[in-house]
């Protein structure tokens, strides 16, 4: 006879076991400890076998009865319940062991074993917190786009685009991570392309005009601060290398009798070394540089610490010092302003250009048969961007293009 909620609650415990039967195998076992547990009991492979369904009143009668029903549809598939529980749990503990912290943890150790740059490794650890509260304990497996889209649609809200977009980037790192190692079946940040708002490109401001960078050069050369940031701003007119390579530039990587300056990829944005020819008055403007900073690491050293680089604000805020607004000129901006006139001047291949601003081409079929970096004449356009840049000092008046 099929039991009853009532039953069960009015059965007591006795000295032995007491076994209740509820049909099809199904069983309530009173325990002497005064527990009841569900135990079904069934016959695989030609033996008896029994199992445990869970306890009563946590597992009730109905739960205990569909638990029954699902037991035999494992039997008419010819697999034995207890062994297809045994794997569910252990799929489960599988699961809740590789969560999205943890994969995310461990491909971040693996970016540090390979020796990516320790400002790299910071950044993704802080695009990984902003999903970690949301999707942190979350199984990976178990992650669907919805979730994704939830915690990239809470930062898109504080309107922080660009982040936003990086923020998906790095979680389709993990999962892409995750499926290479087996513990996930796909990437759910696929189905979000296109998804998120895409970000306002803010062009940084630069002087490109030949005349008023003239200007600026002629202001910088009355900096009154500290001659180490004098010098900074003077070579990047002269190097026009992103700011944060020159702020970390050490005196190790230059060569002063071939004039090179070769940076190491780790440094790089685009993580490939770049080397970068060094004019004479380049060479010159180092070589005094090194009787105040060459007996430390750093070329610009912070005033707070000899074994860290300049601030990244030192640059930017010397310009607005000598009078030039945010929305003028910046340290990026040097960039700008050589690329502007070396291209204007139609005396140097676009590519050799290009490949001085250490720019990555965008087609990878032409970046791949690309093999030349154009050396030769990299030489001597830095050679001859610096005999400009003098020009352009003395005077402020555009003077004639010669090669």
């Amino acid at each position: 006879m099929a039991l009853t909620d009532m039953e069960i609650r009015a059965a007591k415990p006795s000295a032995r076991i007491v076994k209740l039967s509820d049909g099809g195998g199904l069983q309530l076992w009173l325990m002497p400890d005064g527990a009841k547990r569900w135990r079904l009991a069934y016959r695989f492979a030609g033996g008896q076998k029994l199992l445990a369904i869970g306890v009563y009143p946590a597992i009730g009668l109905r739960e205990a009865r569909e638990a029954r029903e699902g037991a035999k549809r494992i039997l008419a598939e010819g697999n034995d319940p207890s062994l297809a529980k045994k794997l569910a749990k252990a799929a489960k503990a599988t699961a809740s062991a590789n969560t999205f912290d943890a994969v995310s943890t461990e491909l971040l150790d693996k970016k540090r074993r390979e020796g990516k740059a320790e400002r790299t490794l910071d950044k993704l650890g802080w695009l990984f917190s902003l999903a970690r509260p949301a999707i942190g304990v979350r199984p990976i497996a178990e992650i669907s786009a919805r979730e994704i889209l939830a915690v990239l649609r809470s930062v898109e809200s504080r309107g922080t685009h660009e982040t936003a977009k990086r923020l998906r980037a790095t979680i389709s790192e993990v999962f892409r991570y995750a499926v290479a190692t087996d513990r996930a079946d796909s990437d759910p940040t696929v189905a979000l392309k296109g998804a998120l708002a895409a970000p306002i490109v803010k062009h940084r401001a630069a002087i490109i005009e030949p005349k008023a960078f003239g200007g600026l050069l002629r202001a910088i050369a009355t900096y009154e601060g500290s001659p180490e940031t004098c010098a900074a701003l003077e070579l990047l007119a002269l190097t026009f290398v992103r700011p944060g390579e020159l702020r970390a530039a050490e005196w190790v990587e230059f060569d002063f009798d071939n004039g090179v300056w070769s940076i190491p990829g780790e440094k790089m944005k685009m993580k490939r070394p770049h080397r970068v020819p060094l004019a004479a008055r380049a060479v010159g403007l180092l070589q005094e540089l090194q009787t105040i900073t060459g007996h430390g690491k750093f070329l610009f050293p912070s005033v707070r610490s000899a074994a860290r680089c300049m601030s990244e604000n030192t640059i930017n805020a010397a310009l607005r010092r000598l009078g030039f607004e945010k929305d003028e000129m910046t340290g990026h901006g040097f960039r700008s302003a050589a690329s502007s006139m070396l291209n204007e001047s139609g005396l140097w291949n676009p590519d050799a250009i290009e490949r001085q601003l250490a720019h990555v081409d965008n087609d990878s079929v032409r970046r791949a048969y690309a093999r030349a970096d154009y050396w030769d004449e990299r030489i001597r356009m830095m050679s001859w961007w610096a005999d400009r840049c003098e020009e352009l000092r003395r005077s402020g008046i555009v003077a004639p293009l010669r090669a």
